[in-house]
């Protein structure tokens, strides 16, 4: 039924203000505030992800945004220098001393959060342009 439906995420803050700023100045993102006041994230080839706020905001617990990149430890050096802290997702993974997850046979994969709390990660991916 849904097959050809072009789905799109979407998950809450407590600021808009704060997370557009966030995600347009920090993460360099293509954003804009709709009527509605709800953040859209441009993301390139793929649906928009809105981001809107909701007053009695809680962070999920798990990762609601991940970003493919063609080198984690080139872009958390990018990140860090722009103030992101890195984290960690899963307790059960160890980091190494630049807060990456170093996978033998997976992608290397690198977490922190926006301002209101929500995990995002980078994982490394061969990148087409």
């Amino acid at each position: 039924m849904l097959k050809f439906s072009q789905a799109f995420s979407g998950f809450t803050v407590n600021n808009v203000d704060t997370a557009s700023d966030f995600y347009s100045r920090v993460l360099g993102l293509k954003t804009h505030v709709n009527d509605a006041g709800v953040l859209v994230l441009e993301i390139k080839n793929g649906n928009p992800v809105i981001i809107y706020k909701k007053n009695d905001h809680h962070p999920a617990s798990h990762t609601v945004l991940n970003f493919p990149v063609a080198d984690v430890e080139h872009m958390v050096f990018k990140l860090k220098s722009r103030g992101v802290r890195f984290m960690l997702d899963v307790e059960s993974v160890e980091l190494d001393d630049l807060g990456i997850a170093r996978f033998e046979h997976s992608s290397d994969m690198a977490w922190f959060q926006d301002p209101s709390g929500n995990i995002l990660a980078l994982i490394e991916q061969v990148l087409a342009d």
